[in-house]
């Protein structure tokens, strides 16, 4: 009978061995056939030159970082320095974004081998009525320290792309904190606008109302003098509660938006009573880039923030990829262990263990397949929402360019409306004095006027909103290059913490 030997057994072993290999390979998960749909929309492709054709360029164009300091108003200035010291919704941003830092944290742990130290006890004592008099009824013990060792090895680079997906998508938070405060600045001085406007209704309703006492002494008078009759009073007289009414309206809107302004700086609505009446406020003098669109790539924080996303989405297809392939594990246990304590030095205690692992995946159900779908769909998604940005960019500044350029023009066609009304109640009211004229034509007069200064009032409003929203679409101030040094320190103290 012919001996086996081991030269033997893998002689005839062989041809199994690779026969079963070759099945395992053929026989593997695939990810052929997916692969993310998505593209990245080519900002020239998105022409505006025809649109902003008529507005002034500059090659500073966009918006200073403090940019609301133009409007010249210390008490917005301090306003917004306080609502960016304690609005809660930073603070939700920057919770998030130390999520985002902590996460890059955890990748690069992923990608280091792992290393830990254990020691314990153990005794038993078993029954005799189970083992017998030789092993049963004596008490036995032990001590041991053991060192435990585990590394995966990412030979197909799927634990650095979850690394660098981490990484892209700090950067996204880290940029969307920036957005935070920049909206919040935005939106304080928005609502600064509002309570200056508040403030123009109150003056012109003040104004009727001076107008209307007036009249109504005026034709008092006259009728003691049997020139006017009644109805003329009974008029004159209905005007002055409208009057007040407006100005009460007015009233109530100052007090709405010093509460709004309130919460803006995250305080209660008892900080609204100490806002004064804001200066009177020019819209800002605005230039556009000279290299829009392409230029708005780097100054929105929203499309910044959204093509890091997209990095970060493809970072994760490259990891799910990965997962296809074999995985290296190497694990090793080395210590001591003896009965006694005194003993677990005597290099007769001594134990390891070494334990490497390849694996292969074959067959899991279509989960890869799934999980790798799922990551283009989220690339997908992703891309989407960048391109969208994109859209929205340019059609806000569009928007606001067009209104900027179309407000001017309204309200100085209003003054003149307003200058026209003003000089035809003058006559009105001259003439009526005069008993040449009837106190119809004065209420006509009166309500015209009252109308085109309520209009004018809310056109000055609307161009210093539009400026105020034509400099948040242009990024309001963000300068990535400002803070790209300071996100990179960040992320690559949490990578190394």
């Amino acid at each position: 009978m012919t001996p086996i030997t081991l030269s033997t057994s893998w002689r005839h072993g062989r041809p199994l061995l690779l026969a079963g290999l070759a099945l395992a390979l053929a026989a593997c998960a695939s990810s052929r056939g997916l692969q993310p749909q998505g593209a990245l929309r080519d900002v020239d492709s998105l022409h505006s030159e025809r649109t902003l054709a008529d507005a002034t360029l500059g090659a500073a164009g966009f918006p200073a970082r403090d940019w609301w300091t133009a409007l010249g108003d210390p008490q917005l200035d301090a306003l917004i320095s306080e609502g960016l010291a304690s609005h809660p919704s930073l603070e939700a941003a920057d919770a998030r974004l130390r999520q985002a830092r902590s996460q890059v944290g955890g990748a690069r742990a992923d990608q280091l081998p792992n290393l830990s130290v254990s020691g314990g006890y153990t005794g038993l004592r078993l029954p005799e009525s189970m083992l017998g008099d030789e092993a049963g009824g004596h008490y036995a013990g032990s001590g041991q320290v053991a060192f435990n060792f585990s590394y995966g090895v990412d030979l197909w680079g799927g634990k650095r792309a979850t690394w660098e997906a981490a990484v892209d998508s700090a950067h996204a938070a880290a940029i969307d904190a920036q957005a935070a405060r920049l909206n919040l600045s935005a939106n304080i001085t928005q609502a600064y606008a509002g309570l200056a406007y508040a403030w123009q209704l109150h003056d012109v309703a003040a104004e009727e109302l001076a107008r209307s006492q007036k009249a109504l002494q005026l034709t008092g008078q006259r009728r003691a003098a049997g020139i006017d009759s009644d109805l003329q009073v009974r008029q004159a007289e209905a005007r002055v509660p409208a009057a007040q009414q407006q100005l009460q309206a007015a009233q109530q809107q100052i007090d709405e938006g010093r509460t709004a302004l309130a919460a803006l700086v995250g305080q209660g609505p008892d900080r609204g009573l100490q806002i004064e009446r804001p200066r009177h406020l020019d819209p800002l003098a605005l230039q556009l880039p000279g290299v829009l669109p392409s230029a708005l790539l780097g100054r929105r924080p929203d499309i910044v923030a959204a093509r890091w996303r997209v990095e970060a989405a493809g970072r994760q297809i490259d990891a799910a990829k990965a997962k296809f392939y074999p995985s290296l594990n190497l694990t090793a246990l080395a210590g001591v262990v003896a009965p006694n304590v005194g003993d677990l030095l005597q290099s007769s205690s001594t134990f390891a263990y070494i334990g490497p692992a390849l694996s292969l995946p074959i067959f899991d159900g279509g989960r890869l397949r799934a999980g790798l779908d799922s990551k283009d769909a989220d690339y997908d998604l992703a891309v989407a929402s960048y391109n969208q940005r994109l859209l929205d960019a340019l059609h806000e500044v569009a928007d606001q360019v067009n209104a900027v350029r179309s407000l001017q023009q309204q309200a100085q066609s209003q003054q003149q409306a307003v200058d026209t009304a003003r000089a035809a109640h003058g006559l009105a009211e001259q003439r009526y004095r005069a008993g040449i004229g009837g106190y119809l034509d004065v209420l006509t007069a009166q309500s015209t006027l009252l109308q085109a200064q309520q209009r004018l009032a809310g056109l000055q409003s609307q161009q210093v909103l539009s400026s105020i929203r034509l400099s948040q679409a242009l990024g309001g101030g963000f300068d990535p290059t400002a803070d790209d040094s300071r996100r990179a320190a960040s992320l690559s103290d949490s990578s190394h913490s």
